[in-house]
């Protein structure tokens, strides 16, 4: 982690989407310094399901070292984000720096994103990053330190960042081409850049980074000349007594815990194609856990499918479900955070496999 060195304190950040998450891990590390910190985001009342709220982010902050103003920012409202600026000018006497956090996100094929969550993404991602900037800039113009940070990716035109969530791409790409023009537009007067953060969660979304490009594609192409998983039509097969699949589940069923099961409530269904394969689930939200073969007694929160091979390695460590999801090797339907969710007990199933 990188030290402090105090160069922020005394200066205001604005900070969009800050009462939870990188937003709120940013404010924090400024706040150490002594920094002001602008909570522009949506959150105003607790939510157990999605905590963390502007006010619990404000005391924190305080906490820490810093000075807070919570501010309840709907990004893709212009008269809030103005409203906001104009709070943050009257309390701290300007903007030094502005962090455009806010996203949001649906890692959704074309024909299965939904008109309003593509909207939703583009008003957020791009629209609200433009606008946001766009508030701040008279501001920072004044500022001996300006800065615009946008947590965005680099601009990878590879074909393969694109045809798995070609909306969402679109979306987080508008908020790196706004780096692009206001850099050279505002370049003497305002640094703008954007930053990429690794998370450590292998199903959230730290992609478009060809860290070993040849390999990458080299993957991407073999996989593309395999077959596509098709739906089962015929009688499923008799219920495996053995084999890697099964072993995995056994495994997973001595990790089962209350506390798992609270932690997660989800369940999971896995179509799994090849060798001991089958329709199989996971039950994070009954008592206990449970893991069978066949269908769950409840609808599932997420389905996930693959082959059998590929599934033993994920959860083995050995494949990045990143990159089996990027490549098409995973297919996600349902609850994307719930689906982030399973990657804790993946961890976990890593150490024993």
């Amino acid at each position: 982690m990188l030290p402090n060195t105090g160069r922020l304190a005394g200066c205001t950040v604005f900070i969009t989407g800050a009462s939870r998450g990188i937003g709120k891990a940013i404010a924090l590390k400024a706040a150490k310094d002594g920094a002001n910190i602008v909570i522009a985001a949506k959150t105003t009342h607790t939510n157990p399901k999605l905590p963390g709220t502007i006010f619990t982010a404000a005391e924190e902050i305080e906490a820490a070292g810093g000075k807070a103003l919570p501010c309840a920012v709907d990004v893709r409202d212009e008269q809030q984000i103005s409203d906001a600026v104009e709070k943050a000018v009257e309390r701290f006497g300007g903007i030094d720096v502005l962090v455009n956090n806010a996203s949001a996100i649906s890692l959704t094929s074309t024909l299965e994103t939904p008109t309003k969550r593509v909207d939703l993404m583009m008003n957020v991602n791009t629209r609200g990053t433009f606008l946001t900037s766009k508030a701040c800039i008279p501001y920072l113009k004044k500022s001996k330190i300006a800065h615009i940070l946008n947590l965005s990716p680099p601009l990878n035109l590879d074909p393969m960042w694109f045809k798995q969530h070609c909306a969402y791409t679109i979306a987080k790409y508008g908020m790196s081409m706004c780096v692009l023009g206001m850099a050279e537009e505002f370049k003497g007067e305002i640094a703008v850049n954007a930053l990429w953060p690794k998370t450590g969660h292998p199903l959230l979304p730290d992609f478009f980074l060809d860290e070993h490009p040849d390999a990458i594609i080299k993957k991407v192409e073999s996989h593309d000349a395999l077959p596509e998983l098709k739906e089962e039509k015929s009688q499923p097969p008799p219920k495996p007594r053995s084999g890697a699949v099964a072993e995995t589940f056994r495994i997973v069923k001595d990790f089962l815990s209350d506390d798992v099961v609270k932690g997660t409530q989800a369940i999971y269904l896995f179509e799994l194609s090849g060798e001991d394969g089958g329709t199989w689930f996971l039950d994070l939200k009954s008592k206990g856990g449970n893991v069978g073969y066949g269908e769950p007694s409840e609808q599932a929160d997420v389905v996930m499918s693959m082959s059998t091979d590929d599934f033993v390695k994920m959860f083995s460590g050995k494949l990045k479900p990143t990159m089996a999801f990027m490549s098409g090797k995973l297919k996600i339907k349902g609850n994307m955070s719930l689906a982030i969710r399973l990657e804790k007990l993946m961890n976990q199933m890593n150490a024993r496999l």
